[in-house]
């Protein structure tokens, strides 16, 4: 079986390579390729998805598809593609599925993990802002996370912090040593220099998501006086060297009608942003600034500005929250990622700082099946309202019920706080976001009924099952 999927793979090397010649008529002929390969149809929705996309020359995909070949370096978009969609996508996909299947646990399609709790600036409300240089992984530790994952079926790799170009070297060196895989990095883009843009060139295996607040005021007021005009020049680096990139963005009570606005899109788009990652402030730590929670109304008007631009701007958006109806509620706790802190310390979520595993202790495999991971995996998801996926930001109480019966420890190092402190922070904006959430669910609901939705699939392989959770 597994000789049967490396010919598959190495058949579909080949086509990407021949995809290079005439992109816009191959391919149509790559789908078929895939079509046949794909016999389970476990990527049947991605498939009808690309197809109703190439159909039509006109529609903002199509275009976004096309800018790949347009604005990328031909050698890192082939060296991305084939990661992405052969190892990750078929390889990786089908070792994950085995595994779940053998251990009975989560398998992740992607790891985070902070080589560093270190940064060079002092952003409002982050949680990395009171650590400090305190916690570092090394590189033998960043590398046996890649080895173990692979080895189990994860190619995707991200990195947070902290700041995770503190330890750009090192992430360089973890490119070269597992070309097989993706990496990315969340970072504020301020130490994206010439040198490093070259380093990607030659890697190609690395794609930065840069954080950007919203234009220059709101970014600055966060990140700092002057943050904004640095984060333009790493952009302006990186497409003049036809590199991708995309950016990530925070929406808060203070910005969320500045990143929710087509002027922003458009600006972001123009700079070449090739995808969007969104996260709703979340109030992490003693030190969170629980004012800048995003009210109910802004959220649905994140809910409405995304649909609405994924349908006419080229550019691949995620909204982690807003996007649950479309996998079946909360990815965290390995079902789709995880997330490993500078200290070690294996985590269900990057917002969610508490553990009952160490990888200087336990292998991956260990903590995947460690009472809080399982834990996870019992009880996703956590609301039949998928709207409504977080155990903490839509659900609290039901995090710190897990909590409290494994003993679960806190991972802030600095001030420790309690499941329930943090749970208790949400509780308001939880109840307001209720009623507006299942009116959203019944709307959508019903639109399923009517149309096929075209789902911001990130090829973690859960289509299937988030059809089923669905219904």
């Amino acid at each position: 079986m597994a000789i049967i999927e490396h010919l598959e793979a190495f058949a579909i090397k080949k086509a990407l390579g021949y995809m290079d010649k005439e992109p816009e008529a191959n391919i149509p002929k790559l789908l078929g390729w895939f079509d046949k390969l794909d016999a389970k149809n476990m990527h049947l929705r991605e498939r009808t998805a690309i197809r109703q996309v190439i159909s039509d020359k006109d529609s903002n995909w199509y275009k976004l598809i096309m800018s790949l070949w347009q604005d990328i370096d031909p050698g890192v978009r082939n060296r991305l593609f084939e990661n992405f969609v052969v190892n990750a996508g078929f390889l990786g996909y089908q070792r994950q599925v085995d595994n779940k299947q053998k251990y009975n646990c989560n398998i992740p399609w992607a790891i985070l993990m902070d080589p560093t709790s270190a940064c060079n600036l002092n952003c409002t409300g982050c949680w990395a802002a009171e650590y400090g240089n305190h916690m570092n992984l090394t590189f033998e530790e960043m590398d046996s996370i890649v080895k173990q994952g692979v080895e189990l079926g994860t190619y995707m790799y991200l990195f947070t912090g902290g700041e995770p170009m503190v330890r750009r070297k090192d992430i360089i060196k973890l490119c070269e040593s597992h070309p097989d895989c993706i990496f990315s990095t969340f970072t504020n883009g301020t130490l994206i220099d010439e040198a490093f843009a070259d380093d990607m060139l030659r890697v190609k295996n690395f794609i930065p998501a840069i954080s950007v607040e919203g234009f220059e005021e709101a970014t600055d007021s966060r990140r700092g006086e002057g943050t904004y005009q640095k984060i333009i020049k790493a952009m302006n680096i990186l497409k003049s060297k036809r590199l991708p990139f995309g950016i990530s963005c925070c929406y808060t009570s203070a910005n969320a009608e500045v990143i929710g606005s087509e002027e922003y899109f458009d600006q972001m788009i123009a700079m070449g942003a090739k995808f969007a990652w969104f996260f709703t402030y979340m109030p992490v730590g003693k030190g969170a600034v629980k004012e800048l929670m995003a009210t109910a109304e802004q959220r649905e008007m994140m809910y409405h500005k995304i649909r609405e631009y994924r349908s006419s701007k080229p550019i691949f958006t995620v909204d982690f929250w807003n996007d649950g109806e479309y996998v079946g509620g909360c990815i965290a706790g390995g079902r789709s990622y995880l997330h490993i802190n500078a200290n070690g310390d294996i985590e269900p979520c990057a917002f969610i700082h508490y553990s009952d595993s160490n990888i200087r202790e336990k292998t991956l495999l260990e903590a995947y099946r460690s009472p809080l991971f399982m834990g996870y995996h019992d009880n996703q998801p956590w609301n039949k309202n998928h709207l409504r996926p977080c155990p903490v930001l839509d659900n609290p109480g039901r995090l710190t019920q897990l909590v409290e019966k494994i003993g679960a420890k806190s991972t802030d190092y600095q001030n420790l706080e309690s499941a329930e402190e943090f749970s208790s922070k949400c509780v308001e904006t939880a109840e307001k976001w209720a009623p507006v959430a299942e009116r959203l669910w019944k709307e959508s609901r019903t639109k399923k009924e009517e149309e096929q939705l075209v789902s911001p699939c990130v090829g973690c392989g859960h289509c299937v099952e988030r059809e089923e959770k669905a219904i």
